[in-house]
């Protein structure tokens, strides 16, 4: 099944070396030939290791992320899910699932390959988490890891980038996809997560010219932005 054939006109494809991929308004990326669906920075239980340091944020992020990652499988049934590292918000994340959040997840890797890319939020993946677990993955001309070095062919995720424009006269800040057709850098999936404007250093170091582009996550659809028009 190629993206032409699968498409509609509300679909926005980010190609990465060659690679056409669909860019899910979630903020996944789902490559159709392959049936592959990568995520980046889920943070799972980042709500219950704040409150460890008494810093009390209300303990749904967890179930609000795997909600929105079932959404996504359901959509695209892939048959291949990558997480590009950060999938726990630390090293003991796994062991705070509730049980029901921890069904839905082992609901969500029946029947299809589960990869876990280790992240530095969470470099000792457990094996009782079902799945398997790499330090990165490559397929074809791609290479899926977590921290982005600025290789050619790479799709990394760790800066959880997000843009902000000017649209009829207010400003509107949102996640997005990173580009620049030879590399990507994907927005953080996790509810709670932030983001770090693509102005900052770290993605001129990455992409090495303001001319890539931001595949901004809008309400109804993805919005393709030249960077040096956000601020």
């Amino acid at each position: 099944m190629t993206i032409a054939s699968a498409t509609s006109a509300a679909l926005h494809v980010v190609r990465v070396a060659g690679i056409d991929m669909i860019a899910d308004l979630s903020g996944a990326l789902f490559w159709v030939d392959e049936r592959l669906l990568v995520v980046s920075d889920l943070h799972l239980e980042k709500g219950s290791s704040f409150a460890t340091r008494r810093v009390l944020l209300p303990p749904y992020d967890t179930a609000a992320t795997l909600a929105k990652l079932q959404a996504v499988i359901a959509r695209h049934d892939p048959r291949t899910v990558i997480a590009l590292g950060d999938s726990f918000h630390d090293r003991d994340a796994h062991h705070r699932l509730d049980a029901s959040d921890r069904a839905t997840l082992t609901q969500l890797q029946a029947r299809r390959d589960w990869i876990w890319i280790a992240g530095n939020h969470d470099p000792a993946l457990p094996r009782d988490i079902g799945g398997t677990v790499a330090d990165e993955v490559q397929m074809g001309p791609l290479t899926f890891r977590h921290e982005p070095t600025g290789a050619y062919g790479e799709i990394a995720g760790h800066l959880h980038p997000k843009a902000r424009v000017s649209r009829r006269g207010r400003s509107i800040e949102r996640r997005c996809f990173a580009s620049d057709g030879e590399r990507a850098v994907m927005p953080s999936f996790g509810a709670y997560t932030g983001g770090l404007s693509i102005r900052d250093e770290a993605f001129r170091a990455i992409f090495q010219t303001s001319g890539f582009i931001a595949h901004l996550l809008g309400d109804r659809q993805v919005h393709r932005i030249t960077a040096a028009r956000c601020y």
